[in-house]
């Protein structure tokens, strides 16, 4: 995959997850090609620390930090009205940020943590920031799966793992719902000028899942010589956010960049709306 040499300036560019990792590198990618770039951080001082880092290295001063959780939906609310209060425009969004968390852990929502943070968070982010999305048409929405959502389907008698808890299957589970997700969204949004499409970056060394203790530390650790940096992964969501190629592409899974097929349990049209209506129940969304 080519670098990205297309000419953002002009455009603006949401980025969530983006203090460190693939989301800085995403960001700092679409720095240099001229965006005006807003990293979205949950630690403030992170936050202020990337900001800073990518305007060094970048050379282009419109970036901007904003401060969210994507597990609280108060918190994803307020990001989504401070950013139409300083932005008319909004051409890519790109709902990175993520987390594994070895044991259940409830939102200040009351609802699990991982489904909270992974889905629920950017589902209700994506949502009332598209009507900026849709005036801003032709504009991009990606969000960021993982090869975890393989071998998953989504339990609806257990979505938030109150009978029964396994970091992993909570983790793939959300993974799944980002890849249904798309699919769901990319119909409802036919014709708007609005694509929206999904990544599987590579499996990533960004010490994600390492301060988790337990075998997805000890699986990080050993296979971190294995891993691809942040600014290689990176270069996919640049190229899925800015190529001319893949103008009006939507409803679409790609792997390192590379279109492909998913799980035979994301094409399931009855779980995507299925999903759909409990995300909207979940996020009191009027959708």
């Amino acid at each position: 995959m080519e670098e990205s040499k297309v000419d953002m300036t002009g455009k603006t560019c949401l980025i969530t997850g983006a203090n460190s990792g693939i989301g800085k590198a995403t960001a700092l990618g679409l720095a240099r090609l001229g965006g005006i770039v807003v990293i979205v951080s949950r630690d403030k001082d992170k936050g202020e620390a990337a900001l800073l880092e990518i305007r060094t290295r970048s050379g282009n001063k419109n970036i901007d930090s904003m401060v969210a959780d994507l597990s609280s939906q108060d918190s994803v609310r307020e990001l989504a009205h401070d950013f139409k209060a300083r932005y008319k425009k909004l051409h890519v969004l790109i709902n990175n940020a993520g987390i594994f968390l070895p044991k259940r852990v409830p939102t200040v929502d009351g609802l699990e943590t991982t489904f909270a943070t992974n889905h629920l968070g950017h589902f209700l982010l994506t949502n009332l920031l598209l009507d900026v999305l849709k005036s801003s048409a032709p504009s991009r929405i990606i969000n960021l799966t993982s090869s975890a959502h393989y071998g998953t389907e989504i339990d609806f008698d257990d979505l938030e793992g109150e009978k029964k808890y396994s970091g992993y299957h909570a983790y793939s589970q959300s993974k799944l719902a980002n890849v249904l997700f798309t699919y769901e969204l990319a119909k409802r949004l036919d014709g708007t000028g609005v694509t929206v499409n999904c990544l599987h970056p590579g499996v990533v060394r960004t010490g994600f899942g390492k301060d988790q203790g337990g075998l997805m530390s000890v699986l990080v650790t050993a296979g971190s010589p294995f891993m691809m940096s942040p600014d290689r992964a990176a270069k996919a969501a640049i190229y899925l956010a800015t190529s001319p190629e893949l103008e009006g592409v939507t409803g679409k899974f790609f792997s390192k960049g590379k279109e492909k097929r998913s799980s035979a349990q994301s094409y399931d049209g009855g779980s995507a709306d299925r999903l759909w209506k409990i995300s909207a129940e979940l996020t009191k969304l009027d959708i």
